[in-house]
């Protein structure tokens, strides 16, 4: 018996059950039903028993109803209620790609497996029309029947309203957190800590090394010091991490977490900053002794409002195209888009994420857009375009009478950066420095994986319906 890697510990007891289980499950006929068994637990510790529990269980309905194992879907440490079944790490794969193999999917419970009504509906939706069956070992579940399906619907919708009382307590407890002047939960803001009162509650207390960095940084920036520089000074001194980023710092100096004030996520104006919780009265809730006095912060804001560049409002669907076709050829991250703009002039040009200063930039990204673009039409455009469904418990391709070039012609640029997402494909971006030319000239090469056909086949969504946002 091969040793399985599950993410928790098989006893000998517990292997001994399975190699008699898997003797048994050997005399079966060759045309025994096929089930998949879906394992699943939101929080998975060094003592948690349950997903091999499951597991077992399962292994053992298999065996008194005749099923065939052909794999096991262990998603641990996932959430039923925030990510459906078809988006989990080892289910998603078997339901989106590997329908074939199995003709049941065995779960332990209704909850294991969903936690939302509308995500059984699409499942059930999908089990019908691929000719699969939910069979649970602890609900009464069985879609060949309508009274199954329903039952089905019923303790899904348990499992929701279970869900939704977790969530509103979490909530709850965070709305009243942020109204006490005791650290309650959360993480503190940098610059400070937690400990224990006299009479035993949670407060956050300043840290003192914390502290001197944060008030020498005020004093070398009114000085006029760049807030990189300091970032630079502190990472190399070890008083903050080696991640540690001018943008990190500037939202650390910027937060009014720094006056003893309690703090929440502004998401308004689209800049990631913290603003002051507000009590009953309208005023800023203290938790803390102030590091900064009220004159010290603004005066600090001032300084760092007058060297902040003016930045360009931000696109809604993002302002590079081909994100993630596009890369540098140096440090393998994607080019995005940047823009600047000064008191006379503004520009755009593409920048990757590893290289210091970003490369050197590619100027013109039009211009580089528009060069993929012929190169990926003059290498793929004539590719037919094929789909991949589900007919008889196979996957059979159908050609659409399309090619990618005149399927990108009527959809758009922005869809063929989507299906060269999805294909693998790359184009290498390397800028070499020109004598005495500032802008460096720009070289492309397109990169294109030798099962690009295979890749660029389209498979239908067959849960897109029951899907929402993560």
């Amino acid at each position: 018996m091969k040793a399985r890697q599950t993410g928790y510990t098989w006893t000998a007891a517990d292997k001994e059950l399975l190699a008699e289980l898997e003797r048994d499950e050997a005399s079966l006929p060759t045309d025994a039903p096929r089930a998949l068994l879906s394992v699943r637990l939101s929080v998975l510790t060094d003592t948690t028993t349950s997903p091999l529990r499951q597991e077992l269980d399962l292994r053992l309905l298999a065996r008194e109803r005749g099923y065939r194992v052909v794999g096991v879907a262990r998603d641990l440490n996932v959430s039923a209620t925030r990510v459906p079944p078809w988006r989990r790490p080892q289910l998603g794969p078997w339901l989106r790609d590997r329908a074939p193999e199995f003709d049941v999917l065995l779960f332990w419970k209704m909850d294991r497996l969903v936690r939302r009504v509308a995500d059984l509906t699409t499942l059930i939706t999908w089990c019908v029309e691929h000719g699969k069956n939910l069979v649970s070992r602890h609900d009464p579940v069985d879609l060949t029947t309508e009274a199954g399906k329903a039952l089905a619907a019923l303790f899904s919708a348990v499992a929701e309203i279970e869900a939704a009382n977790t969530g509103t307590r979490v909530a709850s407890l965070w709305n009243h957190a942020k109204t006490q002047s005791t650290w309650l939960v959360g993480k503190p803001a940098y610059g400070y800590t937690t400990t224990r009162n006299a009479e035993g509650a949670c407060v956050l207390a300043i840290d003192k090394d914390a502290r001197r960095a944060l008030h020498w940084c005020r004093k070398r920036i009114l000085q006029g010091a760049s807030v990189k520089r300091l970032a630079t000074v502190l990472t190399r001194a070890g008083i903050c991490g080696p991640g540690l980023t001018a943008s990190t710092l500037i939202r650390r100096l910027r937060n009014p977490a720094l006056l003893g004030y309690r703090v929440e996520e502004d998401k308004e104006g689209g800049v990631r900053r913290s603003k002051p919780v507000l009590g009953k009265e309208g005023n800023p809730i203290r938790v803390a002794e102030e590091i900064f006095t009220a004159e010290q912060f603004q005066e600090l804001q001032t300084a760092l409002d007058r060297r902040a560049r003016p930045q360009p409002t931000r696109q809604p669907n993002g302002g590079t195209r081909f994100l993630g076709v596009l890369v540098c050829a140096d440090c393998g991250t994607n080019m995005t888009a940047q823009k600047t703009k000064t008191a006379s002039r503004s520009y755009e040009y593409l920048r990757c994420r590893a290289c210091r200063g970003g490369g050197r930039g590619a100027p013109s990204p039009l211009a580089i857009y528009a060069r993929l673009t012929a190169e990926v039409l003059s290498a793929l455009g004539d590719e037919p375009v094929r789909v991949r469904e589900y007919v008889g418990g196979q996957w059979v391709l159908t050609h659409t009478g399309m090619t990618f070039g005149q399927s990108w012609a009527a959809r758009g640029v922005e869809e063929m950066g989507k299906d060269l997402v999805r294909a693998g494909v790359t184009c290498e971006v390397t800028r070499i420095k020109a004598q005495k030319v500032r802008a460096p000239r720009v070289h492309t090469q397109l990169v294109i994986p030798a099962d690009v056909s295979q890749r660029l086949v389209i498979t239908r969504e067959a849960f897109s319906s029951g899907d929402r946002k993560r």
